[in-house]
């Protein structure tokens, strides 16, 4: 009975919520709008103008906010003190007592410092090496961590970055540590960052600043300058690999030919093993054939990072050559070699060379996963792949006890006013931590309440029981069903691709401007919105349900007719530009999952597999026996086929 209570008690808040807090949106939107200016007037003014608003914490915390970045200004180190009491254990008082940290490191009162850091959740970079510098009882282990981090936390917090100076300072990274920090930061283009290191180094061996910025803005004039040529100290020698890795980011033969031009007794062989290494790396991304015999003359894979080590595999994967795509995979660091990508591939090169059980072995790690390889894997081993019998349904008393959580109620009146990212946090940190019941019950909550994206969040993170359904969602069914009709296109693909897209958010929108349910840029939505006879165009539409499917969907079908019809192809135009989908194809047929691993942006290779692997999960929904994922990949025409009219759009 106290149950039953309990959920009728919890649907009636949230018919009679929304009425009561509209008449106070208005100031939560406001004090929103000043928080992003720095308007602190602003603030504490509406901050002093209390409610029983849901939102009314995020009024008081943004003004508080405004305060501690003040730094040149007194701070009420009670009132902090007392909002962080008030609001123990929610994600507010986490991410004030992380900026309250960060102001006590500011102004070096180490003792209030420690005693705060003491109660953080989840404390930040940032925060972690104010420990360190705090002398902090956790600091030895933060220390720890971000020694590790050496090589990969290329863009420092300024807090971090004094404490690493010391580091160097009193000698316990060396100059070698320092010039191997450097080289990943030019090879990942953190070039401002890259600087920043080079100043630590002791006064003679820094190198003249405007040197590094030539090199970095034209590597091809620095390398013909006398500077090029002058390579009689550490620092002249690490600007000239500088510069030849960075000549082979835009032209691999050019930087091959840089290398094999130079003096022999300008660099070690080691320098030149790793400048092989960068020069095939890029060569391989590009497609170059020679990039294999680059890779080879790097030797092992020494400095490689697993980017590279990744497309050195990719390299042989391309020309199908399977041995030297074993040996690739084998010499990989274990944790990369060891993911269900190249466990995969490990596979299919063994069994290509005809070591059947030594590569079902490599598959049977993975199998049965719903991804892209564990259901390629679970194919290659002769099954189907099918979904894993469902868990109960969330209960009724299981599902009012979500709904009762405060950061479930505050996300959604954050999520009502469009404050998507405030809203995140509170739905995220109200989850963390739960159980298979809670997070099946949070995912069921949000199908009903129309959250489809934090619906799929919840019901992925399962680990143990597991509602498939409620990670395949397919709303707004008719009229996707409808469209797809139209315009004869795979209903499993569709959905498969919006899920990617936008997680079914109508409001969707991109860092780069794509809008709505199918993610559709405001030129293309205008632009294929001519195209189809429509007129008096309102960009209104792309975040309307009905015309956003229809445009969207009318775009796929022009790229899939741009790009032979091939759902690999639409996939990868859809994310990355039909133009760039037809460049990356080869001169010969490609198998579809090949063409995919070996698509040179990271996002759009991710982005493919996914979208074939929901198209392929979502046949399983739709249809009894689907076609298999490795049959839905195909195969990629060569890429001398004639397109007839091919055109990117607007």
């Amino acid at each position: 009975m106290k149950l039953q209570l309990g959920a009728a008690c919890a649907a009636l808040w949230w018919m009679v919520a929304p009425v009561l807090a509209q008449s106070g949106d208005d100031r939560v939107l406001a004090a929103r709008e000043a928080a992003g200016k720095g308007d602190l007037t602003r603030l504490q003014a509406l901050a002093a103008q209390t409610s029983n608003h849901p939102l009314e914490i995020y009024v008081q915390y943004w003004a508080l906010s405004a305060r501690i970045a003040r730094l040149a200004e007194p701070v009420d180190a009670d009132a902090v003190r007392g909002f962080l009491y008030q609001n123990a254990g929610g994600v507010l008082a986490e991410r004030l007592r992380n900026e309250w940290v960060r102001r006590l490191g500011h102004d070096k009162r180490w003792d209030e410092l420690n005693a705060e850091y003491a109660l953080l959740t989840q404390p930040e970079q940032a925060q972690q090496c104010l420990a360190i510098q705090a002398g902090n009882s956790e600091g030895p282990t933060a220390l720890l961590a971000l020694n590790a981090q050496w090589l990969t936390l290329l863009d420092l917090p300024d807090t971090c970055e004094s404490v690493l100076r010391e580091r160097v300072a009193a000698g316990r990274f060396t100059a070698d540590d320092v010039w191997q920090r450097f080289r990943r930061q030019i090879e990942m283009r953190r070039y401002t960052s890259a600087r920043q290191t080079l100043s630590w180094l002791p006064g003679e061996a820094v190198p003249d600043m405007r040197d590094l910025q030539r090199l970095v803005d034209g590597p091809v004039r620095y390398l013909a300058s006398p500077a090029a040529r002058r390579v009689s100290t550490r620092m002249d020698r690490e600007l000239l690999i500088a510069a030849v890795s960075r000549l082979a980011r835009f032209d691999a033969k050019a930087a091959a030919a840089r290398l094999e031009g130079l003096s022999s007794n300008l660099l070690s062989d080691a320098d030149k093993a790793y400048l092989w290494g960068q020069i095939g790396w890029m060569g391989a991304q590009s497609r170059e054939p020679e990039a294999r015999q680059w890779f080879a003359r790097a030797g092992g894979n020494g400095e490689m990072s697993e980017e590279q080590q990744a497309w050195r595999a990719r390299a042989s994967l391309r020309v199908q050559d399977w041995r030297g795509l074993q040996q690739a995979i084998e010499a990989m660091n274990p944790n990369l070699r060891d993911t269900p990508d190249w466990s995969y591939w490990l596979g299919r090169a063994l069994l290509e060379q005809g070591r059947t059980q030594q590569a079902g072995l490599q598959f049977q790690r993975f199998a049965d996963r719903p991804d892209f390889y564990g259901i390629l894997a679970t194919e290659a081993l002769g099954r189907e792949y099918r979904w894993p019998a469902p868990a109960s349904p969330a209960r009724t008393d299981e599902v009012a006890r979500v709904a009762a959580l405060a950061e479930v109620r505050r996300a959604e009146a954050l999520f009502r006013l469009e404050l998507r990212t405030e809203g995140l946090r509170e739905w995220n940190w109200g989850l963390r931590g739960v159980d298979d019941r809670t997070l099946l019950a949070a995912a069921e909550y949000a199908r009903r309440a129309g959250l489809y994206d934090r619906a799929i969040a919840a019901a992925e993170r399962t680990r143990d029981e597991h509602d498939y359904a409620l990670r395949y969602l397919a709303p707004h069914y008719e009229a996707f069903a409808r469209e797809a009709r139209a315009r004869d296109l795979d209903l499993a693909w569709v959905y498969g691709l919006v899920r990617q897209e936008s997680r079914f958010l109508p409001v969707a929108r991109s860092g780069v401007g794509a809008q709505g349910l199918m993610q559709v840029m405001p030129a293309t939505g205008q632009w294929i919105a001519k195209k189809q006879g429509w007129t008096n165009y309102e960009p209104g539409w792309l975040t309307r349900i009905d015309t956003n499917v229809q445009l969207g969907t009318a775009y796929l079908r022009y790229v899939l007719d741009q790009l032979d019809n091939h759902p690999v192809l639409a996939s990868a135009a859809y994310n990355a530009g039909p133009s760039r989908a037809r460049r990356w194809r080869d001169s010969r047929p490609l198998e579809g999952a090949i063409y995919i691993e070996t698509i040179p942006f990271n996002e759009t290779r991710d982005y493919v597999k996914k979208v074939m692997a929901n198209a392929e999960l979502y046949a399983t929904l739709f249809e009894r026996r689907p076609v298999a994922l490795l049959a839905r990949l195909g195969r990629i025409p060569a890429a001398n086929a004639a397109v007839a009219g091919l055109d990117d759009g607007p």
